[in-house]
């Protein structure tokens, strides 16, 4: 295991939960959907494969969004491209036709 970085499975016993992620925790188990059952970690940034937690813990992002974040987080070509987006349009409903969708359609068809 590389210094400073930690790891969890859920297949172990889960690590106690800090006085920092407690608050978050309580707060989603009492609004939230219950739906899942996340590990005690309370994420707050990530950077490439790496992500932190409330308590500045540094760990490597083994599930990657179950693939959703598979480039890794915050990759720059990626938020420059949001970014970029943002600016223009953040989202078009479906009820209505953009000038992206075709060409994207196309490419990946």
């Amino acid at each position: 295991q590389a210094a400073g970085l930690r790891s969890y499975s859920a297949a172990v016993q889960e690590p106690p939960i800090s006085d920092a992620s407690a608050p978050f925790i309580e707060l989603e188990e009492k609004h939230g959907a219950h739906n899942y059952h996340p590990l005690p970690v309370v994420l707050s940034k990530g950077e490439g494969t790496r992500v932190w937690d409330v308590d500045g813990n540094q760990y490597y992002d083994f599930l990657s969004a179950y693939s959703a974040v598979n480039q890794g987080h915050c990759h720059p070509k990626i938020i420059a491209a949001l970014t970029e987006q943002a600016h223009k349009m953040t989202l078009t409903s479906r009820a209505f036709h953009n000038d992206c969708l075709g060409h994207y359609v196309e490419f990946m068809t």
